[in-house]
């Protein structure tokens, strides 16, 4: 199922309509990206020229796929200077261009969220890792509704956030300092400069003529902002959303953007996309019902040309280990019986998917038992792990000095006496003088800058930093590579940090083990092993440790992207959006789990809302088949419970649907259940 050869009429109307503020409120599976991918065609036969059209997404996945489809509809020339890019993209274009007005040089850095987590806990005088998260996501809230420190400490509502707020202003005068930035400031800052600085506003206004926002109910507040001053008054722009599938109201997406946008453009065009390229009509009419029980601000319906389809099916489960089961079961009965499905199905058109990362170790380990390949989406790569990234940082700054972030995590991490106060200074040195950080270390002048003390331990450093990259550069093999970067991790005292900075001795042995095994990694690099899609294939020339670092980011993304993808996918309901498969199993559909309620919170209507919108995301994942599974009892901490069906399966109405199950489909699952159950209570091989 697929998007149509022609637009519909309501695609074509919001292809042309270039009037003024247009709202595209776009369904899902309803074919916004060709919509906007079109209207980027119809701009261009307007006469707009390619670079003053912006096309603004929330992922850099979802811009390439978007530059991709411009690029076969108008064509490789034209499509080149299109500014199709994240709103964090265009962020860093903006500061890169005019960030002296707002107090950077062109070369800021960019942290990560382990390095902020690092100057949270120096500004805030502490060693405990969670209550720096705690600032940093108290922080990170702030800055995207547009707050400061001190209006930030005037709405705190208790010490604690008084106490956040204060280590806010700490760690705004460090960045500063340093001459980075974090990632909201990626989109805080340029709107800071649109609204202080007319020249730049009319620069920016006149470089972006015409806006298209994708994904705009995932807009907060600051982003909302930024898109009004780029537009301005002419408001030449298009949004593209849906209310319905506002799922990230906990990172500061906020639905009230949608509310705002016919009270601050009274012209606004609203054109609603209803026709559904997806799904069948059992799952968009299981949908629609839902997803009616929240209040609507604007008024649309899914429907399709497919038919009605399979029903959507309710699997009553008695456990977890049961439904795990029971979603094997299904799969492989599908896959045995895929005459009625059009011949063959592939594991990759499966997706399980659940409410809470937690729940997908059962189905890794039914799908295991049964030889059933599987990848876990939205969970956490081994490149992403903060030890990780710490050996990368100092690889980095091998092969390019001039890399400042990379500079700043190797310098503090471990810790070698080097505080931020210097770092402070020796970050003000380096922008006055246009220089790096590691390149200022060794400036004649810095003694102006730095005290005595300090520039003895920088220099240290530098000293260091420049023999490592002398003997990385001359270590070749994996059998000379291995020792050397072990021996490297004994002299910065890596394991001891490690050790140090965790109070739980079995975590802190978990981390060194990923190190260890990232030493073998790159050693097995060294002596000519490559990731070749999944499989490891060995060249005869050895690399040294250098040529491997040099080459981090391709391997990285080598190691990540994996293997086979005939795999059957277990997501998160919020991974999963903006994706589909032919057959979808939604686990887990239990009060407590969808809604999600936590032991001490209140379900606010709000954020009923929000748990029913991720309900309607997940549903309309499914192209062919549903099936929707609920616990008669489940597990919460040691203890078992009762199950109590979600309120969102009674809202679906499947007793509306009409058809029968087909009772020779019926006996073929209940076989390959029986079936997934005997495999399951045989002993694992090995």
């Amino acid at each position: 199922m697929s998007t149509p050869a022609t637009l519909n009429p309501a695609q074509l109307e919001a292809v042309h309509y270039l009037q003024g503020p247009c709202l595209v409120l776009a369904g899902a599976g309803s074919g916004k990206t060709r919509v906007i991918t079109h209207k980027i065609a119809r701009l261009l036969q307007a006469g707009y020229e390619p670079q003053h059209i912006a096309a603004i997404t929330f992922t850099n996945k979802a811009a390439e796929e978007m530059r991709e489809r411009a690029r076969d509809l108008v064509g490789p020339r034209a499509a080149k200077p299109l500014a199709i890019s994240t709103f964090h993209s265009l962020g860093v274009r903006m500061l890169r261009e005019d960030g002296e007005r707002v107090g950077l040089k062109s070369q800021f850095s960019i942290l990560d969220s382990d390095d902020v987590l690092s100057i949270l806990r120096d500004a805030g005088g502490t060693t405990d890792a969670a209550q720096a998260r705690r600032w940093q996501w108290a922080i990170s809230l702030w800055k995207n509704q547009g707050l400061d420190a001190d209006q930030a400490e005037a709405q705190a509502e208790d010490d604690e956030r008084r106490i956040a707020a204060r280590v806010m202003r700490l760690y705004q005068e460090r960045l500063a300092a340093y001459q980075a930035v974090d990632f909201d400031d990626l989109i805080g800052l340029p709107l800071k400069m649109l609204e202080r600085d007319p020249e730049a506003r009319t620069k920016w206004q006149g470089t972006l003529r015409y806006v298209l926002v994708d994904e705009y109910q995932d807009t907060n507040a600051v982003q909302y902002e930024l898109l009004k001053a780029l537009v301005g008054e002419r408001a030449m722009f298009t949004a593209v959303g849906d209310d319905d599938q506002s799922i990230y109201g906990w990172r500061g997406a906020t639905i009230e953007n949608l509310k705002r946008l016919p009270q601050d453009f009274p012209q606004l065009k609203v054109i609603a996309l209803e026709q559904n390229y997806r799904s069948t009509g059992h799952i968009l009419r299981a949908a629609n019902n839902v997803i009616a029980a929240n209040p609507k601000l604007f008024q649309k319906k899914l429907w399709s040309e497919f038919g009605d389809g399979e029903p959507v099916r309710v699997l009553e489960c008695d456990n977890e280990e049961h439904e795990a089961e029971r979603a094997v079961a299904r799969i492989q009965a599908i896959r045995g019986n895929a005459g009625m499905y059009g011949g063959q199905v592939e594991w990759s058109d499966f997706a399980i998917l659940y409410r809470a990362n937690h729940q997908a170790r059962v189905f890794e380990q039914a799908l295991r038992k049964a030889n059933i390949p599987y990848k876990v989406s939205g969970g956490q790569s081994f490149f992403d792990r903060a030890e990780i990234k710490d050996l990368c940082a100092w690889l980095r700054l091998l092969v390019n000095n001039d890399d400042d972030p990379a500079f700043l995590r190797a310098v503090t991490t471990p810790k070698r006496g080097i505080g931020h106060q210097t770092l402070a200074q020796l970050g003000e040195f380096a922008s006055k003088w246009k220089v790096s950080l590691f390149e200022a270390l060794f400036a004649d002048s810095l003694a102006s800058a730095v005290s005595a003390r300090a520039i003895g331990s920088l220099h240290e450093f530098g000293r260091y930093v420049n023999d490592l990259e002398y003997r990385f550069r001359h270590t070749a093999g994996a059998e000379d590579a291995k020792p050397a970067l072990l021996e490297w991790l004994k002299e910065i005292g890596y394991e001891q940090h490690l050790y140090d900075g965790e109070d739980n001795e079995k975590l802190a042995a978990s981390r060194w083990q990923n190190v260890l095994d990232f030493i073998d990694w790159v050693a097995r690099r060294c002596g000519g092993e490559i990731d070749n899609e999944g499989g490891l294939t060995t060249e005869t020339e050895k690399k040294t440790i250098l040529e491997v670092a040099q080459t981090i980011s391709v391997i990285l993304s080598l190691a990540e992207r994996g293997g086979d993808t005939n795999v059957v996918t277990l997501s998160t309901l919020h991974a999963s959006k903006g994706l589909e498969w032919p057959h979808v199993i939604l686990v887990g559909v239990n009060e407590g789990l969808l809604p999600f309620k936590g032991e001490d919170e209140e379900m606010t209507p709000q954020r009923l809302e929000e748990e029913r919108r991720l309900m309607y995301v997940g549903i309309t994942r499914a192209r062919r088949t549903l099936a929707v599974s609920t616990l008669r009892r489940r597990k919460k901490g040691r203890e078992f419970v009762q199950g109590l069906p979600s309120r969102f399966i009674a809202e679906m109405r499947l007793h509306e649907a009409s058809g029968k199950e087909d009772p020779r489909e019926k006996l073929k699952a209940l076989r390959a259940e029986l079936a997934a159950r005997a495999a399951a209570k045989a002993p694992a091989e090995g």
